[in-house]
């Protein structure tokens, strides 16, 4: 018997399982469109990095009387939900979810090694303590508050969950190792 007709009739013993395991995976984009819609996620990125250095780190020396560091988990969300405003309370709890949901749909997408949940959660976290940290030490009128990275990356979390996983795959589709062929893991 032949080298290729063994193989053949490995990949017939297997085919009605692999035909079963590749029709529930999505097939990888072309590489065109990979590319394109690489592209797009780092302009979005980089608008968004604009974004967010404009609403972050623009001093507001009107409110530096008013501002005051928060190390305390939960007590300015608690000051934000005391309040009668709702309008305010929307905008700032609200404001900075949004603010995180970038990060959950555009990490997976530009960065294919930090596409799991928690390494999404941890690099928005990352990212948000330092924003945080220059607001309160180099901004004016601004301050660190921990509830403000925690609502950022909540909404990374949100924003993965609801888009970034399946855009993540979509654009980088898993890769077959070595160790697939004994665990029955992604087919190449």
């Amino acid at each position: 018997m032949t080298a290729r007709a063994g193989s053949e009739r490995q990949a017939g013993d297997g085919g009605a399982k692999g035909t079963a395991d590749v029709s529930q995976r999505a097939a990888p984009l072309p590489g065109v469109v990979r590319f394109a819609v690489m592209l797009a996620a780092f302009a979005g990125m980089v608008a968004f990095g604009v974004l967010l250095t404009r609403l972050t780190l623009e001093p507001s020396a009107a409110s530096q009387a008013l501002t005051h560091s928060n190390f305390r988990p939960g007590e300015s969300i608690r000051d934000y939900l005391d309040r009668p405003a709702l309008r305010d309370t929307v905008k700032q709890l609200g404001g900075n979810l949004v603010l995180g949901v970038p990060f959950g749909l555009l990490l997976p997408v530009l960065v294919p090694r930090a596409r799991g949940l928690l390494r999404v959660v941890l690099v928005t976290c990352v990212v948000m303590t330092l924003v945080e940290l220059t607001q309160g030490f180099w901004v004016t009128g601004r301050t660190f508050d921990i509830d403000d990275v925690i609502l950022n990356t909540s909404g990374a979390l949100i924003g993965y969950v609801l888009l970034g996983r399946r855009l993540g795959r979509a654009v980088h589709p898993r890769r077959h190792h070595w160790w697939h062929r004994f665990t029955g893991g992604p087919a190449a």
